[in-house]
């Protein structure tokens, strides 16, 4: 076979599986052959999947690898000094955590699984030494992290402007988007978040949460049925929003 035959078959195998990932920037940078994109495979570790309510990380412990996830959310959170948690993110198939962790050298935040889940684990140092050899990578490296903190910003402003039935119906909107985005139905998904810890993240007590839940519902906005929401219209939940959350 031709090798440009064999470097797009190799292509088109790494999109199959990557297309919807935010790895997929660190995969598939524009230029990349197939001697990176083989270098790269190598030291992208698969992790076994782990259990709801199993750790990848807790805070304070050594940086060593960024993670992607391939299926199921991870949920961030810190721990105060009174022992109260603030959640800090939740992480869905395709999106990337534990950047924030490499200037310190240290996690300043824990990673737990809210279901099973299935992680890539991407060592930083071999991805350091790679990109020695591949420019390409620290520059899509710095790409995503940017993107990170656009979003985080974003959040921080929306959530000082916004009203309880705001927030959530622009939690539900990020979600929809963040779905769409990776190839997910943007109507239909599964909450696999607690109501406290959505109540938690976005600065409201859980009665709150359920509330509006409930209310959304009596609207017509949406339905739930244990952990799975069907929105029935998007675009009132859009609306209700108003300047919607970015999405990852």
């Amino acid at each position: 076979m031709p090798k440009h035959s064999t470097v797009a078959a190799d292509l088109a195998r790494f999109k199959v599986a990557c297309q919807n990932c935010s790895l997929f920037q660190l995969c598939l940078p524009v230029g990349l052959d197939r001697g990176d994109l083989e270098l790269l495979d190598r030291i992208i570790k698969r992790r076994r999947p782990v259990h709801r309510g199993e750790h990848l990380f807790h805070a304070g412990e050594p940086f060593q690898s960024i993670y992607a996830v391939r299926s199921g959310s991870v949920k961030t959170y810190t721990v105060s000094e009174d022992g109260g948690e603030q959640v800090t993110g939740f992480h869905l198939p395709g999106e990337l955590f534990g950047l924030d962790a490499i200037n310190a050298g240290k996690h300043p935040c824990s990673a737990v699984a809210l279901e099973a889940t299935s992680v890539c684990e991407v060592p930083f140092d071999r991805l350091e030494e790679l990109g020695e050899d591949v420019p390409s990578l620290p520059r899509q490296m710095l790409r995503v992290m940017s993107k990170t903190i656009l979003h985080d910003q974003t959040l921080l402003a929306y959530l000082s402007k916004k009203t309880a039935e705001e927030r959530l119906a622009g939690f539900l909107c990020s979600l929809s988007q963040r779905f769409s985005q990776r190839g997910f139905s943007a109507r239909e998904f599964n909450l696999s978040m607690s109501r406290v810890d959505i109540g938690n993240y976005l600065a409201l007590a859980e009665e709150t949460v359920s509330r509006l839940f409930t209310r959304f519902q009596e609207q017509g906005l949406l339905s739930v049925v244990r952990k799975h929401v069907r929105l029935h219209d998007l675009d009132r939940v859009r609306a209700l929003a108003g300047a919607a959350v970015s999405a990852r």
